[in-house]
């Protein structure tokens, strides 16, 4: 049996909150659209089941499902704002402190074959 993510059960109550939030407008948005949760499966091309799970905002739900339900209702353009480099303060900053730039050590290639 494979190991359970406990972010799936027991996420973080900020977390948690959030996807209920975003759950809630997405409900909104299929709403304000006269569409059935039916109609709106079929065209994301997933079941009744992950749209009513998205909707409800579980955390075990797919972020895929929700990505594509943005893509649905015209809203997927500020997801590609979510988590901008160019946005992080604190990783700026850190960055600067550190001089840091990759994660990584980087290895040189081996030309010898």
């Amino acid at each position: 049996m494979p190991a359970r993510n406990i972010l799936s059960s027991a996420p973080p109550y900020p977390v948690e909150q959030a996807l209920k939030r975003l759950g809630a407008n997405l409900r909104t948005a299929r709403l304000r659209r006269n569409l059935t949760i039916k109609e709106i499966a079929d065209k994301i091309g997933t079941g009744p089941r992950a749209v009513m799970d998205a909707e409800k905002g579980k955390p075990s739900t797919g972020i895929v499902v929700y990505t594509a339900l943005l893509w649905a209702y015209g809203l997927l353009e500020p997801f590609s704002e979510l988590a901008d480099p160019a946005a992080d303060e604190e990783g700026l900053t850190l960055e600067l402190k550190n001089g840091r730039v990759r994660a990584r050590p980087r290895t040189e290639l081996d030309n010898d074959f």
